[in-house]
This record gives C-alpha cells, structure tokens and sequence, in this order.
C-alpha cells in the first residue's frame, strides 16, 4: 500500500470516528497536513489523536506536575520531524482557527505548553533534538526539543574545557529555558543563557523561516528572555560555548539552626553576590527531623557550590568571605565540569559518563508530585527576625514538604543593563529566591496552595517592589492572566511587568510587529497592542 493511500485511510478513519461537534476543525486541520504532504509517511507517524493508543503515553511523558489538569486535552499531538513540517501546522492551525501549544521538555510550571480551554493542538518538538558543536570555533547549534541534560553531554563529549551555562535540571528542554533567561551555576561568570545566544531560527506565524539576520535585532532581542512562545516557533539556537578549567570544585554542607543556621543564611546574604566571580554558593532551605533532638523538627541549610578552579584556590576565598562556615577540604570534592552537572542534579557518584543520555531519556518520562512554584527577588538582606519568621511558617506544613532555594546574583550578571536583553534581573539584585511546595494527594491541593501564597505574602516586605519583580522560567499565573482569546495591554501589564519590568513594552512593540493577530498565544504571553480586551 502506497503512502499516499495510507495517509487517505487514515484521514478517513479520523473523520468518522470523531465526535461531531468538535470534528470538523480537527479533521480539517488533518486534512490541510494531508494537502501539505501528499508523499511523505513522516507526517501520518507524527500525528496522534485520541483514537490512537498511543496518544496518552505522547501525552503524558513530559507532565512533571500533577497538580495541572484539564478537562481540554489537544484534539491533535504533532510530533514534526523537520522545519517544514512545523510551517505547515502553523499554516493548518492558523488557516482552521486551532490554538496550538509548544511543547519542548514539559516543565513549565503551569503547563502553558500542554493545556488550553480552547480547542488546540501540540506542537511537541521532541524528534527536534540534535546539537552540533564545533570546538574550534567554540560555538553550538542546538535543536529546541533537546533537554540541558542532552546539551552538556555532547559538549562534554567533544571537550574538556568548553561548557554552556543554564539550569541544573538535565530534563529541561532548551527552547524554553533559553528564551526565559536561564540562570544556572555558573552564572555570576558568564551571566544567563539567553546572554550566550548568538543565532536562532524561528518559524514566524506566516511560516517563514527566519534566522538573526532576516528576523532583525528587535526580534532577536526579544526571544532572548521575553519567552520565544510569544513571538514565533524557536527551532534552534546557536550558542557560544564557554572556556572552563579541566577541574571544578563542589560542595554540599548543610547546617542546622543548633549548628546556627540563622546567623549563617543572614551573612551569606551579605557576601554571596560579592565573592568570586568563579564561585556560586547556591542556598537551599528545607524543614525536617534534627539530628540533634528527637523527635524535632529544625531548619536545615544546604549550602550547595560550584567553584571554578581547585579546592586549593577555593579554600581561601572561603575563608576570606565566609569563615563562618568552617568549610574544610574534607567537604570539597575536585571533579569535571559534566561530573558537576550530576552532582548537582542528585545523581549517586560513580554512574558512567556514557550511560547518560540513557539515564536522563527515562528520568524525563517520570511523573512527580504535586507542585507548585514562586519567585521573588531579594536586593537587601533579609533580617534575623524576618529569617525566623520564614522558619515558622516551615513548621505549617509537612516536613520536606517545602524548599526555598537562594539563588546569588552579582559578577557577570550585573555587567548587563537591564535592557540589554528582556531579562531585567542584574544589578542591585543581591539573591532571587524560589518557592517550591510539593504534595501527594490532590485532597491536600488547597491546604499546600493556600501556605506558599501565605508565605509570599509574608515575604512582600523583604523583596524587590514597584514591581514585585519574578522569574519568567519559574512561571505563576497568581501573578495575572490574560484575558480568553486576545487580551488587552493593561491586563497583561499586571503580570508583564513583574517578569520584564521596562522590557514589558519594548516586548509589545515587537509582538505588535512580528504577530499582530496574535497568533502565538497562551495565558502569559505578551498581547500585540491592537488586541482588544
């Protein structure tokens, strides 16, 4: 049987089994693909519909927080294998009046990539992963659907000196984590992500394929932070590989309020933005069992680091800015820059650098708990009594329920102006500060929702105001939603100016220009200026 008959059958099929009233967009959009792409059996193998068996395991292998439901799952999955393909969805969405969702890794906090109450199709960009580095002239080519994790391997693979700088998570996909800044722990040395982009090619909403040159500086500058979702389909970026020494130093020490905790987190707000620009002393706080008293609960600090350089140049520096901490070499651990990646992801010490992509594959197809995130930032410290505050409301809810991570700005990230690219966070920001909560039953969903709001709201004295700025990849729609269907500028100002602060209406300007029926869109993206309200 010709392909061509194949696909025939199957666009038939499709039209007589859907129900009715929601049919005739989808079998039309079908059927434009079909028009599309007459010969070519890629296409029928990357649909997926609710008639396939499949499409729940497409569906459901990138979810990493069962706290997002909806009744409104995609009528199509498109799982496109080459750029034309994706021109020709757009085309077909658009011509048929479909909504669709960018899917790369799948971890957007609120599932903006996956859900819609509108009748809508994934483009999941999941068999667009390839990465190309060229060591010599220290640059890469990066596919959107592949993950961090996928990234630092292949650089590792070519090089022991080069790196990229972004997230810790290795299942992360790249296409949105690039384009909503990308903090990582090396970022007080070469700053974000998006500040390391020196290309991309981006699918616009008439199906153009454009890359920096032909899409333009406004545009360009946009997707570097604004969030590429807003302005067009990112199929890849180029990016500039970084140098690093053969050898990094890490370290995990944790404390406890009896070993003084809280005298400790309160100067570390003091010297982290200031220390080395090689070294990035990471935060993390959690409540749970003390090792000291029984049957008690106590406020455990983790200081977690990445250094450039040997223990021996480390050691120090420590010692000049934070003695209090009493780090001895003992606790210090000398190891490769792609080593350090699985340190910090929480992988056991040991595991084959080989057997990576492997790992990080199956790791992304597990489902986690409950969850929901925040972010502030902090730019003068918080003080002994606001910490102590910060620990009570820990004991209101379950133990390791809970974790705040401290994330220390200054070095390279100050040396950006805040319009530089449309990620605004650079000087004057001593720490940015992420709220996780996790859960495990969806009865407790109200219970766990209603303390981290609490907890943000206790936290408005000791942040950033007018605005309360926020971390676009840590996305929360608490901070405002756009209106169904188009949205006017006023109501996404409400939250716009939160992640972008000035860059909000710079951002509006280019959406006006590059898709002004706002084609790309989702409860969070930016609104062309002629959308009404």
């Amino acid at each position: 049987m010709t392909t061509f008959k194949k696909l025939t059958i199957f666009l038939f099929l499709s039209l007589c089994l859907s129900p009715s009233w929601a049919n005739n967009t989808h079998n039309d959009f079908l059927e434009c693909l079909h028009h599309k792409f007459r010969n070519s059996n890629s296409v029928s193998q990357g649909i997926y519909t609710p008639k396939n068996s499949s499409y729940s395991t497409i569906y459901n292998s990138f979810l990493s927080n069962r706290r997002i439901t909806s009744d409104s799952k995609p009528s199509i999955i498109f799982t496109p294998s080459d750029e034309s393909q994706i021109q020709a969805a757009i085309h077909c969405s658009k011509k048929h009046d479909l909504q669709i969702r960018i899917r790369g890794g799948g971890h957007d906090y609120e599932g903006l990539s996956y859900i819609s109450e509108t009748l809508f199709v994934i483009i999941d960009l999941r068999n667009l992963r390839s990465i190309s580095i060229d060591t010599k002239d220290k640059t890469a080519w990066i596919q959107a659907g592949a993950t961090l994790g996928e990234v630092y391997y292949r650089i590792a693979e070519k090089s022991k000196t080069l790196a990229f700088v972004a997230g810790v998570c290795p299942t992360v996909g790249v296409g949105g984590h690039f384009s909503g800044g990308g903090y990582g722990m090396m970022s007080r040395k070469f700053g974000t992500a998006a500040d390391n982009i020196i290309d991309a090619k981006l699918i616009d909403a008439n199906g153009k394929i454009h890359d920096r040159e032909s899409m333009g500086e406004d545009l360009f500058w946009a997707i570097r932070g604004g969030g590429g979702t807003s302005f067009g389909l990112i199929t890849s970026w180029k990016v500039k590989l970084l140098d690093i020494p053969e050898k990094v130093t890490v370290f995990n020490v944790t404390r406890t309020l009896e070993q003084n905790a809280t005298q400790l987190v309160y100067k570390w707000q003091h010297i982290a933005h200031k220390v080395d620009d090689n070294l990035l002393l990471r935060l993390f706080l959690k409540s749970s069992k003390s090792p000291f008293s029984r049957g008690q609960r106590t406020i455990h600090a983790f200081f977690t680091t990445l250094f450039l350089g040997g223990v021996d140049e480390l050691l120090p520096e420590m010692q000049k800015s934070f003695p209090e901490l009493g780090l001895v070499k003992e606790d210090c651990i000398e190891m490769s820059w792609i080593e350090s990646i699985l340190f910090f992801a929480g992988f056991p010490k040991g595991i084959p650098i080989e057997l990576l992509p492997i790992i990080w594959k199956f790791t992304s197809n597990n489902q986690t708990s409950f969850f929901k995130g925040k972010s502030d930032y902090v730019q003068r410290p918080i003080s002994i009594n606001g910490l102590e505050g910060i620990w009570k409301l820990f004991n209101q809810v379950g133990e390791n329920a809970a974790e705040l991570q401290f994330s220390p700005y200054g070095g390279e990230l100050s040396e950006f102006s805040e319009s530089e690219t449309p990620f605004p966070h650079r000087a004057g920001n001593i720490f940015m500060i992420h709220y996780g909560v996790n859960w495990e039953k969806m009865e407790s969903s109200e219970k766990h929702l209603s303390w981290i709001r609490k907890l943000y709201e206790y936290m408005a004295r000791y942040v950033s105001k007018s605005p309360r700025a926020a971390y676009f990849n840590y996305r929360d729609l608490d901070l405002g939603v756009n209106n169904k269907g188009n949205t006017s500028y006023a109501q996404a100002r409400i939250w716009g100016e939160k992640y972008f602060k000035n860059n909000f209406d710079r951002l509006v300007k280019v959406k006006t220009k590059v898709d002004p029926t706002n084609f790309f869109r989702n409860e969070q993206s930016i609104p062309p200026l002629l959308s009404k309200a």
